[in-house]
């Protein structure tokens, strides 16, 4: 953060005196002090939306006064309520065109910010915003394209599918987000992105937000922003909330070390992280072996077993989820209890990202770190990062804190029938608990897309709850059910 000038003539505020002034006065001030509807400062407040987040108050104001942004800022920081806001206070919901586009890097996070921004948008009638992204059939997004849109948010390769095609037109378009830039960047979706953005309208609002500030960021906003103002937030976290501890070990111990810490600890839920797609199958298969229900996402799995891995860990029916940095950019795990480092990575900020996915909403969480001595020197940039030494334990504390194997609380029930069968979570969940007889306590989260519907149940009725559902109805119709097993099955 920029800091006063002491030496500055009392009375006589330099730019920098000013800036730090304004912001010292914006940190947790109240929505009510920007220039937002009536409507939108109500539902602000239904949802629950009171004083602004360090990264919503340093933006809001310069982006609501038309500023290009490039915002330093991550997973968890109020960013998307921040880009939201902006985009939705320049829409003019009677024109029934696309004025506003935001280009993530995965559908996960897509979809996320989709739901965000609806929930955003309900101060004014019918805003219209609709999900494109690659991994689903373009023909339904082509039709829903074809009947208007507000708001569209996609990946930027599917995004310029539906340019290259006709089916997307953003002549009337003014406000451009480019979010988790820095992880599209990472994804090698440059020159997409670069081609998506040409076909705008130059006279627009662009607002970048990156985590990093990779040398493609200014790459980018050479050729497409307008002097852009720049806002980079220091980021830490609280050692009450997040507790690290960092363990040396050898290369040939890394892996078995994991099952070490989870017999030791036994999270309900975490995630590893590995800095290779190789390194997470490994460490998929030595968990697996020593009979943990662990699963892998990276880059190399197609959508639809992606989307069954993150339901499956969602709803906890996996009590470890094994990533890379890409693959699991803009997932957010409600409760996530631990994140281990199997490697520790060259980005000191990627590391910070790493543990900031656990200790949220006022909730401790654990940051465990495994470092050989060739990544000694990536742990002392990390100590330079955060202002502080990191705290070492010895593998030798690690025992099992009990004789029975970790196991998730919740196993996952997949039912062959979904929206396109017009099957709602609640016919769901009324089927279970009506004719099947299931204590309603014991079932979890529903998931509900295009082919197969997801129960999470606990785990001592899933076997009961397959044999009930099998030889019932939902919406007076015979299902197919199934336990869903590590090894994810295509829907179709």
């Amino acid at each position: 953060m920029t800091e006063t000038n002491p030496a500055a003539t009392p009375g006589a505020d330099t730019p920098r005196d000013a800036q730090a002034q304004a912001r010292a006065n914006a940190q947790d001030a109240p929505f009510s002090a920007l220039p937002l509807s009536a409507s939108m400062l109500r539902n602000l407040e239904q949802l629950g939306y009171l004083r602004m987040t360090p990264i919503q108050a340093e933006t809001l104001p310069l982006a609501l006064a038309g500023h290009d942004l490039i915002a330093q800022a991550r997973t968890g920081s109020g960013k998307t309520a921040a880009f939201a806001l902006a985009l939705l206070s320049r829409l003019d919901a009677k024109r029934f065109a696309v004025q506003a586009m935001v280009l993530c890097p995965t559908r996960e996070l897509a979809d996320q910010v989709t739901q965000e921004i609806r929930r955003l948008a309900r101060a004014e009638d019918n805003i219209k915003v609709l999900s494109l992204c690659g991994g689903t059939p373009l023909r339904p997004q082509i039709n829903s394209l074809e009947h208007g849109a507000h708001i569209v948010v996609g990946t930027p390769g599917r995004l310029l599918d539906h340019l290259e095609r006709g089916s997307l037109d953003v002549s009337g378009l003014n406000t451009l987000v480019l979010d988790e830039a820095d992880r599209m960047l990472d994804m090698g979706f440059f020159d997409e992105i670069a081609t998506v953005v040409r076909q705008c309208p130059k006279e627009r609002l662009t607002l970048l937000f990156s985590a990093t500030y990779p040398d493609g960021i200014a790459k980018l906003s050479q050729q497409f922003m307008r002097a852009p103002r720049q806002i980079m937030l220091k980021q830490t976290h609280a050692e009450t909330k997040i507790r690290q501890r960092f363990y040396e070990v050898a290369d040939h111990d890394r892996l078995h070390t994991v099952g070490m810490l989870l017999n030791h600890y036994r999270p309900v839920s975490a995630i590893a992280f590995c800095n290779t797609k190789q390194q997470c199958r490994d460490l998929v298969d030595v968990l697996r072996a020593e009979g943990f229900e662990a699963l892998a996402l990276h880059g190399d799995l197609e959508q639809r077993d992606r989307d069954q891995v993150l339901i499956q860990f969602a709803n906890r029916s996996c009590s470890v989820l094994v990533a890379t940095d890409v693959a699991a950019r803009g997932l957010d795990i409600a409760q996530l209890e631990a994140v281990i480092n199997v490697d520790v990575t060259p980005d000191p900020e990627v590391h910070v990202h790493r543990i900031g996915r656990t200790g949220r909403a006022d909730e401790e969480g654990w940051a465990w770190s495994l470092a050989s001595m060739d990544e000694m020197g990536r742990v002392a940039n990390i100590e330079q990062a955060q202002g502080r030494e990191v705290t070492w334990h010895s593998l030798s504390e690690l025992t099992p804190a009990s004789n029975t194997p970790l196991q998730p609380p919740m196993v996952t029930l997949q039912i062959l029938g979904g929206r396109k069968e017009k099957i709602r979570p609640g016919d769901v969940l009324g089927a279970m608990t009506g004719e099947a007889g299931l204590d309603g306590k014991k079932i979890g989260k529903i998931n509900v897309t295009d082919m197969s519907t997801y129960v999470a149940v606990a785990r001592d009725i899933a076997r009961d709850a397959v044999n009930r559902l099998s030889s019932g109805k939902i919406k007076g119709k015979r299902v197919k059910v199934r336990l869903l097993t590590d090894a994810p099955r295509r829907e179709d």
